[in-house]
């Protein structure tokens, strides 16, 4: 029945708990799939739910938002970046929110991590790290801007949501008829091209594969969204995307308000797995 069915997983900053509230509600189902492929915070939220740690995303996204080390301007003044990368990737997962990694290593799942090389500006897919996944996770979740570059098995890399930021299309690719896909938006959602571009040009003149990504990153979205929808139609794809009006924005450290769309990515979920099921049969 699932044989080749993927779970496709969009990034969005801290919108990503909304994913977190979907994968809490699958985990409690004891619903995996063969094959997950994310990007971003959607790679992040994955990590732990092929560890098959119930509770732990919300703990790491909600419990550690105010902070400091986690998220904030002091991180970006003094080191660039505006999530404090070290901790979130090597500090919580080793000392305070250990992650499973002998769990992890022992899954039948395929998990692929979706990447941005910034001298091609290409996406470049990883499914072969073993006990770097974690770095990877960092790799595909380094924005822009926000975050350095990762060198990584001699490329530079940054956030995989610049070249392809919902991969369904690899997914398929890799030989998955039929894709759940988690969206961080709302119907409707298009990007606007972005007006940081001069920015761009700037930060990354010796990157110009990155800043043609960067460029076209509005366009290359709301095609891949046309396309979901298109997919949808023929039935080859199950969307879940927040129901609600978003409230969360990619940069969120409001609690309360980060609380509310993890559990509405859980209840929505919920809501919809009997018809998940029976589209899965």
């Amino acid at each position: 029945m699932m044989k080749q069915t993927g779970l496709v997983l969009e990034g969005g900053g801290m919108r990503g708990v909304y994913t977190a509230g979907v994968l809490e509600f699958f985990m409690e189902q004891d619903l995996f799939f063969p094959y997950i492929i994310g990007v971003s915070a959607g790679a992040c939220q994955a990590a732990s739910y092929l560890s098959r740690q119930k509770g732990r995303n919300r703990q790491v996204n909600i419990g550690f938002i105010k902070d400091p080390r986690y998220i904030s301007w002091r991180n970006y003044w003094k080191r660039r970046e505006f999530f404090g990368m070290d901790f979130v990737f090597e500090e919580i997962p080793t000392k305070h929110v250990p992650f499973d990694f002998d769990t992890f290593l022992n899954r039948k799942e395929r998990f692929v991590i979706g990447t941005t090389d910034c001298l091609t500006g290409e996406p470049v897919y990883y499914d072969d790290y073993e006990r770097d996944v974690l770095k990877v996770i960092r790799a595909s979740s380094s924005l822009p801007f926000l975050a350095p570059i990762v060198d990584y098995k001699g490329r530079k890399l940054l956030d995989g949501g610049i070249s392809d930021p919902i991969p369904v299309k690899k997914a398929q690719k890799d030989g998955m008829s039929k894709n759940v896909v988690v969206l961080t938006r709302n119907v409707g959602y298009q990007k606007k091209k972005s007006n940081m571009l001069w920015v761009a040009r700037r930060s990354y003149r010796d990157y110009s594969g990155l800043v043609q990504a960067l460029e076209n990153r509005y366009r290359v979205y709301n095609e891949t969204i046309s396309y979901l929808e298109e997919q949808e139609q023929k039935g080859t794809l199950f969307i879940i995307r927040p129901q609600q009006p978003l409230d969360v924005g990619r940069m969120e450290r409001n609690p309360v308000k980060l609380e509310a769309l993890y559990q509405q990515g859980y209840e929505e979920a919920k809501m919809q797995y009997g018809r998940l099921t029976k589209w899965l049969s």
